[in-house]
């Protein structure tokens, strides 16, 4: 990264500000992105934590040391929402001002003059490009040119195969109509005959009596019918 700062000292940059700034970077700067010029505030009398202002294809970034420079507060400005920007100079250094769309108009002071220009014309130039639709666009997914593009066949649509499955012809239609089964049908629920009780044991009495209290519980006779039913089996109790 050494190298690289060679690139920005060349109008009195102050070369610790320069680095310490630069190592910044790598966090901040997005994929596509360059940095054109760095600029940093030069004042007169102490120069310990001097603002600097770094200028890259796709935005302006303002860099200001706070707690005695062991920290940095970075705020940018796309070059989408700069409108304008200017240079006044003065007896000792220059002031940096660009407006933005909204109406904020942002000023770095004590920049030396050579910086000042080179500041000004680097971002005269950005929004030239961006008037003209010459701006880079955002950061896309990288795609590989190397090799041209294959035009694609276009894919014609299938039809679904349908499995034809043969048939045999019934003649029975025993075969096709499933036989039913009938659910047994209930004990029945008339008046037992006195010669069919005579010949049963009490047991026998007794479990036909049982019988016939769960088809009157499951509602399949009548309260009438379950008490004439009782009764002619008591007889023989």
């Amino acid at each position: 990264m050494k190298e690289h700062i060679k690139n920005f000292l060349n109008e009195e940059q102050d070369p610790k500000a320069v680095e310490k700034i630069t190592s910044k970077l790598n966090d901040l700067l997005m994929r596509g992105e360059e940095v054109g010029y760095i600029g940093v505030q030069k004042k007169p009398a102490i120069n310990v934590f001097p603002d600097t202002i770094v200028l890259t294809n796709k935005r302006i970034i303002i860099c200001k040391p706070k707690n005695l420079g062991l920290s940095m507060e970075f705020t940018d400005y796309p070059w989408n929402v700069v409108s304008a920007t200017f240079v006044k100079e003065n007896i000792l250094g220059s002031e940096f001002s660009f407006t933005t769309t909204t109406d904020i108009t942002v000023t770095i002071d004590y920049i030396p003059k050579i910086q000042a220009r080179k500041i000004n014309t680097f971002a005269r130039e950005q929004l030239e490009l961006l008037r003209e639709g010459h701006a880079p666009a955002q950061a896309q997914p990288a795609a590989d040119f190397s090799q041209p593009a294959t035009p694609q066949e276009p894919v014609a649509a299938t039809q679904p195969e349908i499995e034809e499955v043969e048939t045999e012809e019934v003649n029975d239609f025993a075969e096709i109509i499933p036989a039913t089964v009938s659910a047994p049908a209930p004990e029945s629920a008339a008046p037992a005959r006195d010669g069919d009780l005579a010949g049963l044991t009490k047991e026998q009495l007794f479990e036909k009596l049982q019988n016939y209290k769960k088809l009157l519980d499951n509602g399949l006779i009548l309260q009438g019918e379950y008490d004439s039913l009782k009764n002619e089996i008591i007889k023989y109790l």
